[in-house]
């Protein structure tokens, strides 16, 4: 466990670097005169970032974000969110916050707490808890609640329920809205 810990700062810190030096790299190459140039973006690159305040203008987060007691609303979030409540609006990573997980445009990554949510997003990746809702995931749920608008892929759980399947469902109460077989317990499939 604290080789896997070890790992994940130096990943974390090496993503922080290299996005670092790509911005600035960015920045040479485009040599705008002082007249036309605009303000530039506020990106958050460093190992972590530890969010205990709403700042006026937050900035966009590449690494590790501790969400104690809850997080500011990051448009984009790439790499690790610890804490209790976190929400980003993108989201590329590990998402793991006990209470509540969010991401409101796009997730790709792992989802793990009690409720975790891409009600109106697009997910490519895993959610876990005892909670999880998704508009349009690739992938897979698990917890004793599901819920999808469209997936591809499996639902795992006491409840499972999606509007349009194409995979399997494996739980007590199964429910595909437009599926042949609309309620099957224990296995559903659809196709």
């Amino acid at each position: 466990m604290k080789k896997l810990a070890m790992l994940a700062a130096i990943a974390a810190f090496a993503v922080s670097a290299q996005a670092q030096s790509a911005m600035e790299n960015d920045a040479e190459d485009l040599a705008i005169p002082e007249t036309t140039a605009k303000p530039p973006k506020n990106v958050a690159v460093w190992p972590a970032f530890i969010a205990l305040c709403e700042w006026p203008e937050t900035p966009d987060l590449i690494g590790l974000r501790i969400t104690i007691p809850f997080s500011t609303v990051q448009e984009n979030v790439t790499g690790f969110d610890i804490g209790f409540w976190g929400r980003a609006r993108y989201f590329e990573g590990l998402q793991f916050n006990v209470i509540r997980n969010d991401a409101s445009d796009r997730l790709c990554g792992l989802q793990v707490g009690l409720y975790n949510t891409t009600s109106t997003a697009d997910t490519l990746g895993i959610q876990a808890g005892l909670w999880n809702e998704a508009g349009t995931i690739e992938g897979g749920q698990c917890g004793l609640v599901n819920t999808a608008g469209m997936m591809n892929g499996v639902q795992f759980g006491l409840i499972n329920r999606a509007e349009t399947l194409y995979g399997f469902q494996i739980g007590v109460v199964n429910v595909i809205r437009s599926g042949n077989i609309v309620f099957c317990p224990v296995v559903n499939v659809g196709f």
